[in-house]
């Protein structure tokens, strides 16, 4: 697939200041998917749950999970608003590009916009600062503050580099396995356009491929979420 971006350039007379439309476009695609599905599943709640609120309410559970796992419940279910939006958001980002590529074939504008690294960077820049708000708000600025100074002051150039690093493993790590699916899916339609290996050879790899992506975009959302809150624990609780 190609990702060369439909750019509006020099916004506001600004040399610098760019738009991927693309991504902008996909970006609100995305947004009201989850609103509508989000709005579906919770208008009509009932005592014994069915159909589209059965399905939120495992996507709740699912997250609550992730959350006990990695801190205490009476300090994490604050964050369970957080973790729901974005394995949400980011499982339906992950899978536009191969719901739009199978409906519109290739085409500059139909990606998903997780394939973006300015994107992913956004979202986990996004995290790690709340990481750090959290940490000052349970903690204050002082007592937060000590902790990098532990277990001696001269760990914090290290404590400082690990923040940056995480940031970029956790953006990159997501545009990566998406992007690289996308390329992927982009040469399968390329060579069963070209008829070379006839339309079942073509078609198969296709499919098993889509599949494959729909596999790695539900993982790819569970692990961004799950090391959300391995941040968020880390600086929320005490014992850390």
């Amino acid at each position: 697939m190609d990702h060369t971006a439909p750019l509006l350039e020099d916004v506001l007379g600004i040399p610098w200041l760019d738009f991927n439309m693309s991504n902008v476009l996909m970006i609100i695609i995305a947004s009201l998917i989850v609103f509508i599905l989000c709005m579906i599943g919770s208008r009509s709640l009932q005592m014994k749950p069915k159909g589209a609120q059965n399905f939120m309410e495992w996507i709740i559970d699912f997250v609550k999970g992730i959350i006990n796992d990695t801190m205490d419940w009476n300090t994490g279910k604050i964050f369970l608003p957080l973790g729901l939006t974005l394995i949400t958001y980011i499982l339906v980002s992950n899978l536009m590009g191969v719901a739009f590529m199978a409906v519109f074939g290739h085409d500059l504008w139909w990606k998903s916009p997780t394939s973006d690294p300015g994107v992913t960077l956004s979202l986990a820049a996004m995290v790690i600062l709340l990481t750090h708000f959290y940490g000052i708000k349970v903690k204050g600025v002082k007592e937060y503050g000590k902790d990098f100074i532990k277990p001696f002051p001269a760990f914090l150039p290290i404590k400082l580099l690990e923040e940056f690093a995480n940031t970029l493993t956790l953006g990159l790590r997501l545009f990566g396995n998406i992007f690289a699916g996308e390329v992927l899916l982009g040469l399968l339609a390329g060579v069963m356009a070209s008829g070379v290996l006839g339309f079942v050879g073509g078609i198969l790899p296709m499919l098993a491929w889509q599949g494959f992506s729909i596999f790695v975009g539900g993982i790819q959302a569970f692990i961004f979420t799950m090391l959300t809150m391995v941040y968020m624990s880390h600086k929320v609780s005490t014992d850390h």
